[in-house]
């Protein structure tokens, strides 16, 4: 009998346990959308396309590229390609510029391999 009450016991407490992460879970949803939306209301989200000159293959260039760029402070999606010798960048304009991703690629090796060119803002 001693035994059945012990596992009656251990049974509530998992369930109690189970149930409050699911609350937690629940919270963190709703705190995500809320987060959004303060992200969306302070956000200035543009989206541009880059000719980048000098790229000799897709691991070494068009991957460090791409890299460096996803590790700047507001830039939310970059995507280089190597074939077309194009990059694709979707940055927040209230945390960096244009110019400072211009300035990204060409510094990268010491900037002596990359140019950006023709730079058009896409939607």
């Amino acid at each position: 009998m001693k035994k059945v009450t012990k596992l009656v016991t251990l049974l509530c407490v998992i369930l109690l346990l189970a149930s409050c992460e699911k609350k937690d879970e629940e919270k963190s949803d709703e705190a995500k959308v809320t987060e959004k939306k303060e992200l969306s209301a302070t956000t200035d989200l543009k989206k541009v396309a880059l000719n980048i000159e000098g790229m000799t293959c897709e691991i070494g260039c068009a991957r460090t590229i791409q890299s460096k760029l996803s590790k700047i402070e507001g830039i939310k999606f970059a995507e280089v390609n190597f074939e077309k010798k194009k990059g694709i960048v979707e940055y927040d304009a209230n945390k960096v510029s244009e110019k400072e991703i211009v300035a990204v690629v060409e510094k990268i090796a010491g900037g002596d391999l990359y140019k950006v060119s023709d730079i058009k803002t896409t939607e």
